[in-house]
């Protein structure tokens, strides 16, 4: 009985909240704990027509779940019968805002710094993982719809009260406990990690691709947990775009949200190129290769502009790195990720190049080139990580150079960005390099002066 333990842990944390909302108002009901029942009802009847599918699967456990709970007819109930009456059909809905119980626990949250949202995220969120773990590999529908509720009920949860300001150094010193120094800091929260890829920039479509990997890891890892097989695929991937568009910080979210999820113990990243893969002479490319993957152990491998790797003639040591990443990548499937990036045509060829290439790399990430509105907010997000400020006319001057840049094949992308920022910075430097004392203002404004005609 799949279900039987979240929904258990559903109303074992919800009810007493609700009681405790209750109570605070000076009202009493018995039927908190059924109320709790049928929000958890709703929940589980909702990520089940999620992909429309409403496998036997799925509705034999929501029965088993539900029939003895509800007091209903559910108990002599079969999948057909759920199918005939519509019980299942278009419920999807429902999990495209908060229910009316969650705004009553986020108004007494609101009210008394209560946490009770945050509680119901976490026991809603387990149910909605366990109905996923339902199917032995989870749809992509389930999985995005899965993400999306995720998000709106995060972003629901109300502000916690302001802290209490932290200790001075003194006092932390005198009441301080010497204890040993964890050989690695604990992991971060899964949703602590998506929350700073959502504060990315720009790239839409990769939070979209990196939200399902994490979606369909965590539901594999409860299937493993349970004892139900699980579907074992390749975890590898492929990043093609142009340069500058990020590719590097999100490997390194991936690495940590890896590690957070048991896939790998140490979530650190590795990057490397042809260079740190190849040697120029016979037999020492597969030791470099090695020495690379030892040093990417249980974390992730981020091999960029790989397909420079297929290249050369008949005497060229890159066909050798090819064919002993191949091999480790199979060999070390559970201590390493392995990312391969580059430009998405040569991308495609590099994954020719093996026959053992396209089987063990099957997912690919496609980068998008960052807009004009995006490229200016990336400048604007160095500049006040400086404390700098544009004028407007300096804002306009950035647009107009961004804009007039050529988007081909190569373009610079945030790399684009910060050279600009640095040539604007030079600029400034310049221009008040005869001011005897210039003001803070001075210091820290950038006007249309201080833009370069080019970006270089």
């Amino acid at each position: 009985m799949p279900l039987n333990a979240p929904v258990e842990e559903f109303a074992a944390r919800l009810t007493p909240a609700l009681v405790e909302v209750a109570a605070g108002v000076g009202q009493r009901d018995d039927r908190l704990t059924d109320d709790v029942l049928v929000e958890a009802n709703d929940l589980v009847v909702a990520f089940i027509d999620a992909d429309g599918r409403q496998a036997d699967d799925e509705l034999w456990a929501y029965l088993a779940a539900f029939g003895p709970r509800l007091g209903t007819d559910l108990r002599r109930a079969t999948p057909d019968d759920l199918r005939r009456a519509g019980l299942v059909r278009g419920r999807a809905a429902w999990l495209a805002k908060p229910s009316a119980l969650f705004e009553v626990l986020a108004a007494a949250d609101r009210r008394n710094g209560s946490a009770h949202t945050a509680a119901y995220y976490d026991a809603a969120l387990k149910l909605a993982h366990a109905v996923a773990a339902l199917d032995a590999y989870p749809s992509t529908a389930e999985l995005e719809a899965l993400e999306a509720f995720r998000t709106m009920l995060r972003g629901a949860i109300p502000a916690p009260p302001p802290v209490a300001a932290p200790i001075t150094q003194a006092e932390a010193a005198a009441t301080a406990v010497v204890s040993p120094e964890p050989e690695l800091p604990p992991a971060r929260p899964i949703d602590e990690l998506l929350a700073e890829l959502d504060a990315l920039i720009g790239l839409e479509p990769v939070k979209a691709e990196v939200k399902l990997v994490t979606a369909l890891l965590r539901v594999q890892r409860l299937r493993a947990e349970r004892g139900l097989p699980v579907t074992e695929g390749s975890r590898h991937l492929v990043f093609v775009g142009n340069p500058g568009t990020g590719k590097t910080t999100v490997a390194r979210l991936l690495a940590e949200i890896y590690r957070s999820l048991g896939v790998v113990k140490k979530g650190h990243l590795t990057e490397t190129d042809r260079s740190g893969l190849v040697a120029g002479f016979v037999g020492q490319t597969a030791l470099k290769v090695r020495e690379v993957f030892d040093r990417a152990d249980e974390g992730l491998l981020l091999i960029d502009e790989a397909y420079a790797l297929a290249r050369g003639g008949g005497n060229d040591f890159g066909r050798e790195a090819v064919d002993t990443l191949v091999k480790l990548v199979e060999d070390r499937r559970d201590r390493i990720v392995v990312v391969v990036a580059g430009y998405p045509d040569e991308m495609d060829t590099f994954l020719d190049s093996n026959p053992g290439l396209r089987s063990r790399f099957p997912r690919t990430i496609a980068f998008p080139d960052y807009t004009s509105d995006e490229l200016v907010a990336i400048v604007e997000q160095m500049a006040e990580g400086g404390r700098y400020r544009f004028t407007d006319g300096a804002r306009r001057r950035v647009r107009e150079l961004l804009d007039s840049v050529d988007r081909g094949k190569g373009f610079g992308n945030g790399r684009l960005s910060r050279n600009l920022f640095e040539q604007t910075l030079a600029q400034q430097a310049l221009r008040l390099l005869n001011r005897d004392a210039p003001t803070d203002a001075e210091l820290t404004t950038l006007t249309a002066d201080d833009i370069p005609s080019r970006i270089g």
